[in-house]
This record gives structure tokens, C-alpha cells and sequence, in this order.
């Protein structure tokens, strides 16, 4: 049955304010804002000061308190509010997918140890609804694999790149006026941001828990001009792919600049918007589309786990259990062209397939299939610039146990 919750709520910066404005203009959600906790005692805020408080404690400690509500920027800080939020006898919400993405195993416990939920829809990709979607339409389903546009930061930047031919720079410069990136953009452009949401989605995919430090994550900030010259001579765009795909007993995943061929569907994704495509033995292809950057898209997530608290829901975990033991793992092979100037930084012989290269405008092209690991090593080059082929495929190094397969 329906009840009314009263919220305390850590940090009232973009999404908190998004929340608060989306929780007040809807009808259908039972809950109130009794106070916010925030850090800056001097900043001038929309509403009024009764609502705050410089204490923690103000609504750890409140008993009237139902469910804190998470959305600071320190992920140290908000795992300890998350931890005694739990121990007091509140449910969370929070979109912080940094310290979801390094704690997530001592979160689940947690769940389970004092019997009060965590949920964070907000998280990943903003306002598409991936991960309850996740654990109930598709928790039957034998999922193959889960990708696709993880960051509207970057997809902003690339869009603008390539619609509207500015140069990177000016297109960040756009992309932080406007909030889609911070003041330092180094979590997106990097692609940390989309490596700690595919970390979570990969939990409610295939039922993994992985430490961020081993997915490998490579950014948008190498891509040079002539990587933009090359891509659009063949009508290619270029998006910041997310992606996990489950072959046998393993998970491989990771995030990496890819070539788009305009027939793709992710080709049409532009400006802040996210995309999910999810790949199942039954269902087949399905792919999600929606705002994954900005207030009221991460705001909105926020609201609609808030409104499943009024029902008591909570995430099952279904694929921890359904799932026999699977691994994650980076022994794969992928194919990608790396970009660089001058003479020698990578060469042919480090690729276990090599196809061919050029020179033109003072960069040597390579091309070949390569070891994940070796993009890791390449990527950390500021010179180098990697980015996959249009036809890339995780391969294992390893010949797949036919027993290990859950679907043939």
C-alpha cells in the first residue's frame, strides 16, 4: 500500500534542485522534503533556510526521517551517509555513481544486513529506467550484452564536433556552460563517469560485481583532427561506446571512443542524450533513448525511486543468483586504429592481427586487432589516440567453455 515518506536530502546543487522542482510540480508521489543538509552555510538557495541544516546528524539522527536521499559530489562522504543512513533504519536513494561503482559489493551486504533497500535509478543514464528494467523485465531473459551511450557530456561534445564543426575546446567550453560537464571535465572526457555506471549496470546485467580499477577506460580528449577527417571521408561519426558482452563463463567489458557508420541507430543519438542497447537470447535487440545529462532527466530518476519506496520496493539482485559462477575479465582481443605523431610509439608488431597503416598530415594510422590490455597500455600515451573500428567485437584470448554457455 501507498504511504507517505518524509525525506532528508544530502546536497542541493543541480539534481537536488532538479528533484525538488519535479517532486513539487507531480501529484502521484507521496513524500515531503523535511530537511536538506548542505555545506556552504553563506550560498544564497531558492528556498526557503527553515529547510536546511549544516548537520548531519540533523537527519541521521531524525526518526521521523523514511529514506535520506543522497546527491553530494564526495563519494567518500556519501558512502559514509549511505552506511549509517543503512544502520539507522533508513532506505537511500542516490545517484552517486562513483561511490556506488566503489562499493557496491559492501553495499549489497549492507541491504541484506539491516533490511533496508539502496536504490539508484539516477546513476546510469540519467532518465532512461535501465536498471529496474534490468531486474524485472528482464530478469528472466538470458542477456548477451549491454551497451551503448553512457555519458550526455561527452555525446554533447562529439555532437557538436561533428554537426556544427567547432573544435573540441569550444566544444566543451558550450557543453560546461550549460552544466552538461563540470568545471573539470576529466570524469567525462577521461570516460570515468561512463566506466562506473556500466561497473553498476553490469551487476544488474549479469549478475558481476567488478571493481572499477579493471574495467579499462578510454576517453574522448586524444581524438585529433585528423581522426575527425578520417571519420567523416567514410560518413562516420564517433561516439564514446559503453559495452559488456557475456561469452561462456565471462564478462568483458569496457569503455572506448568507437567509429559509428551513419546506419547505426547510436549514429542518431546526439546533443546530452543517452542510449542503452540491450541484447537477450529471447527479447533480442532493444534499444532505450533519453536525456542522460542535465536536472530534471537525473531529478526524474531520483523522483521515480523515491515513488517505488512508497511501495516498499528494493532490487532482488535476481542475476546473482540465477547466474552460475561468472567472471569478469579483460583476456579479449578488439579491433581498433590507433592514431599518433612522429616515428615508432606503436608499432605493427604489437598488434596480434595487423592489417595495414598510413601517413598523412603527419600521423602514421595503424590498424589491427589488439589485446584490451594493450589499449590500456596505448591509452595511457597522451600521444596516442585509440579509437575501435566500426566492426569491432570482443573476442576471448580463450576458447569458450561450450559447457559454460547459458544459451545455444
Amino acid at each position: 500500500m501507498k504511504k507517505k515518506l518524509k525525506l532528508g536530502l544530502f546536497g542541493f546543487g543541480c539534481v537536488g534542485q532538479g528533484l525538488y522542482h519535479v517532486l513539487h510540480e507531480t501529484h502521484g508521489v507521496k513524500a515531503e522534503i523535511k530537511k536538506i543538509c548542505v555545506k556552504n552555510q553563506s550560498k544564497s538557495r531558492p528556498i526557503a533556510d527553515s529547510f536546511f541544516t549544516y548537520k548531519k546528524e540533523d537527519i541521521l539522527n531524525d526518526a521521523d526521517i523514511d529514506v535520506v536521499v543522497e546527491l553530494i559530489d564526495d563519494a567518500n562522504a556519501a558512502f559514509e551517509i549511505v552506511k549509517t543512513s543503512l544502520e539507522h533504519g533508513k532506505a537511500v536513494v542516490t545517484a552517486n555513481k562513483k561511490m556506488l561503482a566503489e562499493h557496491l559489493e559492501e553495499i549489497y551486504e549492507l541491504q541484506k544486513k539491516h533490511n533496508r533497500p539502496v536504490l539508484y535509478e539516477g546513476s546510469v543514464c540519467g532518465s532512461i529506467p535501465v536498471l529496474r528494467n534490468l531486474e524485472e523485465y528482464y530478469d528472466n531473459d538470458l542477456l548477451q550484452s549491454i551497451e551503448g551511450i553512457f555519458n550526455g557530456s561527452t555525446n554533447y561534445i562529439l555532437t557538436k564536433v561533428f554537426e556544427e564543426r567547432k573544435n573540441y575546446d569550444e566544444a566543451l567550453k558550450q557543453a560546461q556552460e550549460l552544466g552538461f560537464a563540470e568545471s573539470d571535465p576529466s570524469l567525462d572526457v577521461k570516460a570515468f563517469d561512463p566506466k562506473y555506471k556500466l561497473t553498476i549496470a553490469i551487476l544488474h546485467t549479469f549478475g558481476v560485481f567488478v571493481k572499477p580499477e579493471d574495467v579499462i577506460n578510454i576517453g574522448i580528449d586524444k581524438i585529433a583532427e585528423v581522426d575527425l577527417k578520417y571519420a567523416r571521408e567514410n560518413g562516420y561519426t564517433i561516439k564514446l561506446i559503453a559495452q559488456a558482452r557475456k561469452i561462456g563463463d565471462k564478462v568483458y567489458g569496457f569503455v572506448a571512443p568507437q567509429y559509428i557508420e551513419a546506419t547505426n541507430p547510436l549514429a542518431s543519438v546526439r546533443n546530452e542524450y543517452n542510449a542503452v542497447q540491450l541484447e537477450g537470447a529471447f527479447a533480442e535487440k532493444q534499444l532505450f533513448v533519453g536525456k542522460g545529462a542535465g536536472s530534471y532527466p537525473t531529478g526524474s530518476a531520483v523522483l521515480s525511486d523515491i515513488s517505488a519506496l512508497t511501495y516498499d520496493y528494493s532490487y532482488e539482485y535476481k542475476k546473482i543468483s540465477q547466474e552460475r559462477q561468472v567472471f569478469f575479465s579483460n583476456d579479449a582481443l578488439v579491433e581498433a586504429v590507433v592514431s599518433f605523431k612522429g616515428e615508432d610509439i606503436v608499432t605493427s608488431k604489437e598488434f596480434e592481427k595487423f592489417e595495414g597503416g598510413y601517413r598523412g598530415n603527419g600521423y602514421q594510422f595503424l590498424r589491427g586487432t589488439v589485446k584490451l590490455e594493450k589499449l590500456r597500455e596505448w591509452s595511457a600515451n597522451p600521444e596516442v589516440s585509440v579509437i575501435l573500428t566500426t566492426t569491432s567485437k570482443i573476442t576471448p584470448l580463450q576458447p569458450v567453455d561450450k559447457k559454460a554457455l547459458s544459451f545455444a
